[in-house]
């Protein structure tokens, strides 16, 4: 028997039962459309994780004290001479700049409001570092540091909560921990969503100023301490140059002996970026297999159906066989039912995920989110479904090929 007949009994076959077709189809509806709605999802964290790093600054790479695979014998520090160090340009060529921090949090405070937030000492460097402009006022200068200026740049929602009537707060006054600054700018607003800490939720002041007034923190020797030290590279090329140049400054100034291990981190973006597309990658499998397995429930749906409706149809089967119809024109027919019914469930259900998908965007578009529907998971929805019809299928089709056209006649 030819596709196009077979096609059209099936159809003819599924519209006589249209509540039952409906009901078989809906676990491969909701399943697709579960596939699709989570691996969307978990694309959009993938991008979503990525471009956050991004946003940090390019051709950039983080120094921090200690080692995450190592057990150091002594206390691990980074200082301000290890920071003015990896200015030399002949020691580092490829350093192109060097922004060394001291975070804390810190009680800020203006008459009727009091908040705990993030401060952060920087230098002039750290906004061309960090690619990050103010949109208001202006940013920490080196004059500001060199003498330990008690002024402040606002992050953008940190502004919004102390200054919600003033676009421009510069000239305001808050109080950090009790000490007075100047506020002289608000920065560009980053973004971030409240699983993560949002960058604009902070207060930028002089390094030199933090360490004197804030958090005066030393070392054992009474060095400046850092909480630690963004680097730039010269090009994203000379990156690897670059950490290797800024490591033996370090191993240098540090005394640490050949063999012995770093008492320092080196972390790049990349390094950064790509470990969390491993994780997320993991996770969007994950999910979709989860989802996956609503499909196999919704196949069997299918074999339970498919072998109702072998029963009902014995006589029609007998019929047929006895006017000339072969096997494979019964299972032919039977196979084309089941593969029919998972792809306009497969179909709806790419409309539901994309819908579901929609949904979730919209409900995260605050915190920058977008859930991104790929071809990739279109396609392995719509395949998989089909193929689970035609697996499932298998069974009564041949069920319904293997009777006896006499047996199928006399059944009641």
């Amino acid at each position: 028997m030819k596709f196009w007949e077979s096609l059209r009994l099936a159809l003819k076959a599924l519209a006589a039962n249209k509540l039952r077709a409906a009901l078989t189809m809906l676990g491969i509806i909701i399943g697709v459309g579960a596939v699709i709605t989570l691996m969307s999802a978990g694309e959009g964290v993938q991008d979503y994780i990525t471009k956050q790093f991004q946003s940090i600054g390019s051709n950039l790479f983080f120094i921090i004290p200690g080692s995450f695979d190592q057990e150091l014998r002594r206390p691990a520090y980074l200082t301000l001479k290890d920071a003015e160090a990896m200015r030399n340009v002949v020691e580092a060529p490829h350093v192109l700049r060097v922004a060394p921090t001291l975070q804390g949090s810190a009680r800020i405070t203006t008459p009727g409001k009091d908040r705990t937030v993030d401060v952060t000492g920087v230098t002039e460097d750290y906004a061309a570092v960090r690619d990050w402009a103010t949109s208001a006022g202006v940013f920490i200068t080196a004059g500001d540091n060199q003498g330990q200026a008690r002024i402040a740049v606002l992050g953008k929602k940190t502004a919004d909560y102390f200054f919600p009537d003033t676009p421009d707060p510069s000239g305001e006054i808050i109080r950090i921990n009790g000490v007075p600054f100047r506020v002289v700018g608000v920065m560009e607003e980053r973004g971030g969503g409240s699983s993560f800490r949002s960058e604009d939720e902070v207060v930028f002041i002089p390094l030199n100023t933090t360490l004197s007034r804030i958090f005066p923190r030393r070392t054992n020797t009474g060095e400046p301490r850092l909480t630690f030290i963004y680097v730039q590279a010269v090009s994203e090329d000379r990156m690897n140059a670059a950490i290797e140049e800024v490591a033996q400054i370090l191993r240098q100034r540090h005394r640490i002996a050949p063999g012995d291990p770093d008492d320092f981190t080196a972390i790049s973006q990349s390094e950064i970026i790509g470990t969390f597309q491993q994780i997320t990658g993991v996770l969007t499998v994950f999910l979709g297999a989860i989802a996956g397995i609503s499909l196999l429930v919704g196949g069997i749906g299918i074999m339970n159906i498919m072998l109702v409706s072998v029963t009902e149809r014995t006589r029609e089967i007998g019929l047929r066989k006895a006017v000339g119809a072969r096997r494979s024109d019964i299972l032919a027919q039977f196979l084309t039912e089941a593969v029919m019914l998972s792809l306009v469930g497969g179909i709806i259900g790419i409309l539901l995920g994309a819908t579901g998908a929609s949904i979730v965007s919209y409900v995260l578009r605050d915190e920058g989110f977008r859930a991104i529907i790929t071809l990739n998971a279109v396609l392995l929805a719509t395949l998989f479904s089909a193929a689970v019809g035609l697996f499932f299928g298998i069974y009564p089709a041949q069920r319904a090929a293997a009777l006896n056209p006499i047996d199928a006649l006399r059944y009641e």
